[in-house]
């Protein structure tokens, strides 16, 4: 599952700038911070493989300010949690996580990687890190590019 997972989030990635800084922390208690957006990737989406499935995306109390503001301050924490899809009786609905994905902003820390920090817990389990010291390889060289929003790809919408 490691290498597999792994593998899906290089899809655009040639990156070989090496990540340094404490691990990313599983973020306890995302559920309750404010929900950002939800996102339905469905077969035939170019990201489908590596990423199909239902979206939610969360934001501590610092992160929201980083959207309202376009800068995230250290302390922002952003969660991606993916689950599959249960397509049945006409009614899309959650299955099983995929991987929680993490983002924590540290200037200093994970300086080589834009100030951000990322870990994926497979299946949503904090002893199961799918990351580790592949971050710049396996999430930031898709985030490079989104350079002028502080590397998120995710807006707060009206």
């Amino acid at each position: 599952m490691k290498t597999t997972f792994l593998a899906a989030l290089c899809v655009a990635s040639a990156t070989t700038v090496t990540a340094a800084g404490a691990p990313v922390p599983y973020p306890d208690g995302y559920r309750g911070w404010y929900h950002v957006k939800s996102m339905l990737i469905e077969e035939g989406h170019p990201l489908y493989g590596a990423f199909g499935g239902v979206h939610h995306i969360y934001a501590n109390d610092k992160a929201l300010q980083g959207y309202r503001s376009t800068v995230f301050p250290d302390g922002s924490v952003i969660v991606f949690d993916l689950l599959d899809v249960d397509d049945a009786d006409n009614a899309v609905t959650e299955g099983p996580r995929k991987v929680l994905a993490v983002m924590q902003k540290d200037a200093d820390a994970y300086a080589a990687t834009g100030g951000w920090g990322f870990e994926g817990f497979g299946g949503g389990d904090p002893r199961n890190r799918v990351v580790g010291d592949d971050a710049a390889a396996a999430c930031f060289g898709c985030h490079e590019p989104q350079q002028h929003q502080d590397f998120t790809f995710s807006r707060l919408r009206d």
